[in-house]
């Protein structure tokens, strides 16, 4: 019963999503890996991860509503081309969207052009990684104060060595100390849980703070 609703919806969707079937009989071992109790089950994979998922038939609204949820907004297309107009084009469809947002005020930022780097990332919430390149603009923008060789190293891809001396500037009474760790803790964030450099750079960070 369901196998035609999902066909029929995957194909009015042009290709942004794909359907694909698996027998689970066939297959015990894949459907034990998902724990798969029940047929149907539908789940919806990107980037090799499940992000949604329901068992059992369900009406063609439902279906259809399920698969909107997967399909990239317009402006999520823009994005991935990265040039400055499409981010640009995506940011008015969307303009909190933070990973637009945070790509284009790169490009701003390499440009020097600060204040409008700073615009663009003020409509942005629940982002570290642009809160830490806020930060960083509003300090280059305050002038030296023993930060450049450390931006210097971020810019030159020397993130260990960008972390000890961003955290080592963290001392109390400093009074631009909160937008300093607002930039390590955006780095920390762009590096992501797995990365070997988080847990250590997030104890120093501690102990400088506290």
């Amino acid at each position: 019963m369901l196998t035609p609703v999902l066909e029929r919806e995957v194909a009015r969707r042009d290709g942004a999503v794909e359907l694909a079937k698996l027998d689970v009989d066939a297959n015990p071992g894949t459907a034990n890996s998902y724990r798969i109790q029940g047929i149907p089950a539908v789940k919806a994979f990107r980037d090799g991860r499940v992000v949604a998922e329901f068992v059992g038939a369900q009406p063609a609204t439902a279906v259809s509503r399920f698969l909107d949820s997967l399909v990239p907004s317009q402006a999520e297309l823009l994005a991935r081309n990265g040039d400055e107009d499409s981010l640009r084009q995506a940011l008015k469809l969307e303009p909190g969207r933070a990973g637009a947002a945070l790509a284009l005020a790169r490009i701003l930022h390499r440009r020097a052009e600060l204040d409008e780097a700073l615009d663009v990332l003020g409509d942005v919430r629940g982002s570290f990684a642009a809160d830490g390149l806020a930060a960083r603009i509003r300090l280059e923008k305050a002038g030296p104060d023993g930060l450049a060789p450390a931006f210097g190293a971020l810019d030159d891809g020397d993130t260990a060595g960008a972390l000890e001396a961003l955290i080592s500037a963290i001392r109390p009474g400093r009074p631009d100390r909160e937008d300093v760790r607002r930039v390590v803790v955006g780095i920390l964030d762009e590096l992501g849980p797995d990365d070997e450099l988080v847990s250590a750079s997030r104890r120093r960070l501690a102990a400088a703070l506290y």
